[in-house]
């Protein structure tokens, strides 16, 4: 049983131009419909391993609302930045996005969400995860929407400006 699932949506932007966007905890606010504000801590300016932040979350939309700190998994440039929900070696849930070089040019991101495989995670998934991992796909397709519309705006942005950059 695969306790997650993932979306993918093509941006016409470069992998290093998306990665930006979606490490920079500080802006989930702008593409989550979920988590809503998010900060680094413990002095933290931008992402690593190890390096934890915290986001503002209004579960489902509606409520309720709390902090859930969170600690980078995997912070690779241009490839992958994930991270996992809760205290490293206690993540119940860990999220990501990984980037890919488009088959025609741009890049194709997937994010992605994977539960812990622990017997209280296979129990709730096997409940209720038709519930909430529709709720999660449609806040991963939402989430890809918005990231791919900022992409694309700053691809275009830079592609027009006299020096390329």
């Amino acid at each position: 049983m695969k306790l997650g699932d993932e979306i993918t949506v093509h941006m016409n932007a470069t992998p290093q131009q998306v990665w930006a966007l979606v490490s920079d905890v500080t802006q989930i606010g702008r593409y989550s419909p979920e988590t809503f504000e998010g900060e680094w801590l413990d002095g933290a300016t931008g992402p690593a391993v190890g390096v934890r932040f915290r986001g503002h979350v209004k579960r489902n939309q509606k409520g309720p609302t709390y902090w859930s700190k969170c600690f980078v998994t995997a912070c690779e440039p241009g490839k992958e930045f994930s991270f996992g929900v809760g205290e490293p070696g206690k993540a119940a849930i860990n999220w990501g996005y990984r980037l890919a070089p488009g088959a025609t040019g741009g890049t194709d991101v997937t994010e992605f969400f994977e539960l812990a495989p622990k017997l209280p995670m296979k129990i709730y998934w096997t409940l209720l995860g038709w519930s909430r991992g529709k709720t999660n796909r449609n806040g991963m397709q939402t989430t890809l929407e918005r990231i791919k519309e900022v992409a694309e705006t700053d691809a275009a942005t830079t592609e027009g400006s006299p020096h390329g950059e």
